[in-house]
């Protein structure tokens, strides 16, 4: 499979990690987070897309695997949507601790973040399918069936 080394990717995807470690899963919602049901293997790829950057940045990333890590945070915006958002404020507001003020703040601003979340998932997943479609005969996403969902689980809210 073809390795990823494009300089706007890689930064794209720094990007993705760095507003997903800040706004997504902070020390505030990852508790919370924690309770969603998402099986391992998802969050392990949510993982490597996120938080293992340094395991990719010199040798580059396999576009297949990349195509999977895009899908799986896409499920997890997906889920977060569905059965986060809705009750966020009131576990949020059941929680005690010094640090009320900032997890109110993370709360509130969730939404606009998991929405933020997508839409860079989404622009990165248009300029990877624009590269293999580029690069390759037959691009590698038209191989994963389950890359025809992307767009319903970043871009429909």
């Amino acid at each position: 499979m073809d390795r990823v080394k494009d300089a706007q990717i890689i930064k794209l995807i720094e990007q993705i990690g760095e507003h997903y470690r800040t706004n997504i899963s902070n020390r505030f919602l990852r508790p919370i987070l924690l309770t969603l049901t998402i099986d391992k293997s998802t969050w392990d790829q949510i993982e490597l897309l996120t938080e293992k950057m340094e395991l990719f940045r010199y040798q580059g990333f396999h576009l297949d695997d990349l195509y999977r890590q895009i899908l799986a945070c896409a499920r997890f915006v997906e889920i977060a949507r569905n059965q986060m958002i809705p009750t966020l404020r009131s576990k949020v507001s059941s929680a005690q601790g010094s640090d009320k003020v900032l997890r109110e703040m993370a709360a509130s601003n969730f939404g606009s973040n998991l929405q933020v979340f997508a839409d860079s998932l989404n622009e990165l997943y248009v300029a990877l399918a624009g590269m293999d479609k580029a690069n390759n005969k037959i691009p590698v996403y038209t191989q994963l069936p389950d890359l025809q969902s992307i767009g319903k689980l970043l871009v429909d809210y």
